[in-house]
């Protein structure tokens, strides 16, 4: 019998690693949460699907020591549960390979809790794919074994039966076995296993700092000897290591092993996301900004009331026509009343989003930066025109100023503003101290000061390390003029070009 709220537990399978491992269900969950369990192999970056409103709680063990006994994290799954919320308990690979994700439902199941199971994709598979090493292959191997390697019956041993393990003639992957490698090959090679078997061991696997050890069994301690193999590792040994030469393709990505820095507003950032996990980067999302509404409507208001006092109507970003669209709904205004105003935009994705509105743009100046709209006006006799330029409530100057002084009538309308969001900063301190990040990105000047104020003086000298890449050279001034050393900048200002910029950049110095 389960109880009749609508609470329910989701025991969801996070993936090995990389966030595109998620599976379309795993997400849709992520979304509905109110409560959210997640485990320390869990990519963090995963929370951003989450709503603002969700209870984020960190569960997870890292090297043997949990943050959090495993009856405690029952109690919370019931107890939460039974407020009628729906809670996600998320967990790496796939819960129940190796995961306790089931004896976590029979708790939960005990209790007459309602709960749903989504399978994840396990890093038995996924790391094992990421490396090129298949599993099975009809020339090599038709079966497969997964091991774990932390069982332990006894100090230093594990709790398996190694005569049968070791007589296997398929591919055997161990999990969790990254400290006991040395163990694992001994016990393989003295219960009859070839010391030529072919063996890999891959280190953070389906991420942008997967490392991976190629040898055999009676070499591969002493290729790893200069290294400290650390959790998450996987090992896979038998024959199909070696087709690893020929099928390995992540790690021949071009921005493979770089963690880039994202600090776009979480609608805008998707598609710089998916183009640098495309080009083999991990992406870490940290946005410094966040949009809302004006605090006083009525200047954009009273000019929608008026559209034909204007001859001209001026977008400078995606988030103006956003906003200055869902207002123009909200009070009830006609978008035909556009009809006859001449449309200026800065860049192409700024009138890719009025052309989806439906409205014609006239004129996208050749660069995507204020002065160069002022050139393309200026072309036009524009004295005794009135224009309206629904913008952020506060940005520079430089287009009404000019604007003005070339005679034209000009109504600033605040559209919106730009607040400081409350982003998890300790991570990325962690990362940043240990000089595991490769690049930071920033696309505007209010993302470099809001960067920043968010990471304070203390994480200034490790920034001050890492390469900077800005989208234009207003945003490249605003980090010079904090103390930035700026490396990459492209030639064009838009986001693919940026990208473009990070990867030749990383190109020319490989």
């Amino acid at each position: 019998m389960t109880n009749s709220n609508k609470g329910k537990v989701v025991l969801v399978g996070a993936g090995p690693g990389d966030i595109g491992l998620l599976t379309l269900n795993g997400k849709h969950w992520l979304q509905k949460a109110d409560v959210v369990l997640y485990d320390h192999l869990v990519n963090p970056d995963m929370i951003r699907f989450t709503q603002k409103s969700a209870e984020i709680i960190y569960v997870g063990k890292k090297e043997g020591l949990a943050s959090m006994e495993q009856e405690h994290i029952n109690h919370l799954l019931i107890s939460k549960t039974s407020e009628g919320k729906i809670v996600v308990r998320l967990k790496g690979g796939d819960p129940f390979v190796f995961g306790r994700g089931g004896e976590e439902i029979q708790a939960v199941q005990a209790a007459g809790i309602s709960f749903i199971i989504v399978p994840g994709v396990t890093s038995v598979t996924g790391v094992a794919a990421y490396a090129g090493i298949p599993l099975t292959h009809r020339d090599y191997s038709s079966t497969f074994s997964v091991i774990t390697g932390s069982n332990e019956k006894k100090q230093g041993d594990i709790h398996i039966d190694w005569e049968k393990i070791a007589g296997r003639s398929g591919t055997l992957v161990f999990l969790m076995g990254a400290r006991k490698l040395s163990l694992i090959v001994e016990k393989l090679m003295s219960f009859g296993k070839s010391p030529k078997t072919p063996i890999a061991v891959v280190q953070w696997g389906t991420t942008a700092r997967q490392k991976t050890w190629v040898g055999t069994l009676d070499t591969i301690v002493e290729i790893s000897a200069k290294d400290k193999i650390l959790p998450p590792a996987l090992t896979i040994i038998g024959e199909v290591v070696n087709l690893k030469p020929v099928l390995e393709w992540y790690e021949h990505l071009p921005l493979f092993g770089k963690t880039v820095v994202v600090t776009r507003k979480g609608d805008q950032a998707e598609s710089m996301i998916d183009q640098l996990r495309e080009l083999g980067a991990e992406p870490f999302f940290f946005p410094v900004i966040e949009t809302i509404a004006p605090d006083d409507w009525s200047p954009l208001d009273n000019a929608l009331s008026n559209l034909s006092q204007y001859q001209g109507l001026i977008f400078t970003s995606v988030n103006g026509v956003r906003f200055f669209a869902e207002r123009l709904k909200t009070i009830d205004q006609d978008i035909r009343e556009l009809k006859g105003l001449r449309v200026f935009t800065i860049g192409p994705k700024t009138a890719e989003a009025v052309r989806d509105l439906g409205i014609h743009v006239d004129v996208v100046p050749e660069n995507f930066v204020a002065e160069s709209l002022i050139a393309s006006i200026g072309k036009e006799n524009i004295k005794g025109k009135r224009f309206l330029l629904p913008r952020a409530t506060v940005a520079r100057e430089i287009l009404p100023e000019q604007l003005r002084e070339m005679g034209a009538i000009l109504d600033v309308a605040p559209t919106y503003q730009t607040v400081l969001p409350d982003p998890q900063v300790t991570e990325l301190s962690m990362r940043l101290e240990a000089g595991n990040i490769d690049v930071i990105t920033f696309t505007s000047s209010s993302t470099v000061k809001n960067f920043l104020a968010l990471t304070g003086d203390k994480l200034l000298p490790a920034i001050r390390k890492v390469k900077i890449a800005c989208i234009g050279p207003v945003t490249a001034n605003t980090a010079r003029e904090a103390g930035l050393n700026v490396e990459i900048l492209p030639e064009q200002y838009t986001v693919s070009s940026l990208l473009d910029a990070i990867e030749a950049f990383f190109q020319s110095d490989s």
